[in-house]
């Protein structure tokens, strides 16, 4: 499905005690990719949650291969698993300078109404430049 690459500095307030990337960092890591994916495609999140569409996130997955330093930069690959739902899954790999991949994660966002907090249909605008991004 559709895959997209953002470039992040590993910055030094990211890193714990023992210099390296403190794993609270990386869901920030993966939500950057995943906004920058929905831009790429020409979507806005921002204008979705004007719509009244919240998109939390109901399961995160890090899986740590290696870790990450201060100053580092890094690649965050952010691929749309399957055609959303009520719910869109995205798988991530986090990419050394080396290309040397040193996390493998995944996130499943919902679909929701802001004003009832229940469940809805993925957005037929973003269905729109899915399904045109995907004919291409």
């Amino acid at each position: 499905m559709l895959k997209n690459s953002t470039r992040i500095k590993v910055r030094y307030a990211e890193t714990d005690q023992m210099g390296v990337v403190h794993h609270a960092n990386y869901a920030l890591y993966l939500e950057l990719a995943r906004i920058e994916w929905l831009s790429v495609l020409g979507f806005s999140y921002a204008d979705m949650e004007k719509d009244g569409v919240i998109l939390p996130v109901v399961s995160l997955l890090v899986n740590y291969k290696r870790p990450l330093f201060f100053d580092q930069n890094i690649q965050v690959v952010c691929q749309l698993r399957e055609t959303p739902t009520s719910k869109i899954t995205f798988d991530y790999e986090i990419l050394d300078e080396q290309g040397v991949c040193v996390a493998t994660a995944s996130t499943v966002l919902a679909f929701v109404s802001q004003e009832t907090k229940r469940p809805i249909p993925c957005p037929s605008a973003l269905m729109q430049v899915l399904k045109g991004s995907l004919s291409q």
